[in-house]
């Protein structure tokens, strides 16, 4: 037609410049061809782009989930590898002594420890409550001041709470006289002189106000014998107050565990308490 000839048979591929022939012979129609292989190509490799897009965010996101998923099982790891590591290891509990105790309620751990003894007072540092004048035990136990003070029951327990035991906050140290540390799973028999240094590490860690005394929070404690009193330092998934009482036992030359953010990593060194 035109004098140009009609379209070769594509399947006519004899020879390799068949194609150009064709091209010559109908430009116009290899121009549309060219255009549609284009076309098909493009749609090809932006469906490609897309998937490798999906597959790299999908990694990304895998790779999110499995680090997430890594951190309570490396913690769980390193508190039972904290728990059997000991501090003191020399320490022997020695045959006579004055007793102190550890009370837990499966999670949080507290000192028992007389309330005057080689000298040293609480009363006079902690001031008795009334109807307390005849208590001869106070215990201390640390803890994140929202996870103390707004949570007297498990069922008080609120994200908000649960995100400043973990992530840190103030930390605050409830005190309480107890007519008796048959409560306690656990004792400790103390030398006098680490008693001492027991009773002087707690201390320590009390706040004091400008007269030297502890600082009271407003809060009307759990009972009739408690208060809060504001403590040193902050408290955390990684010093819970397992750790701060651990810590108070290796201040005073105890044996004891390096790094036990659960009770259960605390009081397994030591004796069951008398029945």
């Amino acid at each position: 037609m035109n004098g140009r000839g009609d379209w070769i048979r594509t399947s006519d591929l004899h020879t390799p410049s068949v194609m150009r022939y064709q091209a010559a012979l109908r430009p116009d129609l290899a121009w549309a061809s060219r255009q549609g292989r284009s076309a098909r190509q493009g749609t090809v490799g932006a469906r490609v782009v897309r998937r490798r897009r999906k597959g790299k965010a999908g990694k990304w996101v895998g790779r999110g989930v499995s680090a997430i998923l890594a951190v309570p099982a490396i913690y769980l790891l390193l508190a039972l590898i904290g728990s059997l590591i000991p501090v003191n290891s020399g320490w022997k509990e020695p045959t006579q002594g004055i007793t102190v105790y550890i009370a837990d309620n499966g999670i949080h751990a507290d000192i028992v420890m007389p309330v005057s003894a080689q000298g040293l007072d609480w009363s006079g540092v902690i001031g008795r409550p009334d109807g307390a004048e005849d208590v001869r035990w106070i215990a201390f136990g640390s803890g994140e001041e929202r996870v103390y003070l707004n949570t007297p029951t498990w069922w008080d327990i609120t994200p908000r709470t649960i995100w400043s035991a973990l992530t840190g906050g103030r930390r605050v140290m409830h005190v309480e006289y107890v007519p008796s540390p048959a409560y306690a799973a656990r004792q400790v028999r103390l030398r006098p002189e680490e008693y001492r240094r027991l009773w002087a590490a707690i201390r320590a860690d009390l706040v004091l106000d400008h007269r030297g005394r502890p600082q009271r929070l407003a809060h009307p404690g759990y009972g009739p014998f408690d208060a809060f009193y504001r403590a040193r330092g902050k408290e955390s998934a990684v010093r819970t107050c397992n750790t701060w009482v651990a810590g108070w036992l290796r201040l005073a030359g105890v044996k004891t565990s390096l790094w036990p953010p659960f009770a259960q990593g605390l009081t397994w060194r030591y004796r069951r308490a008398a029945a």
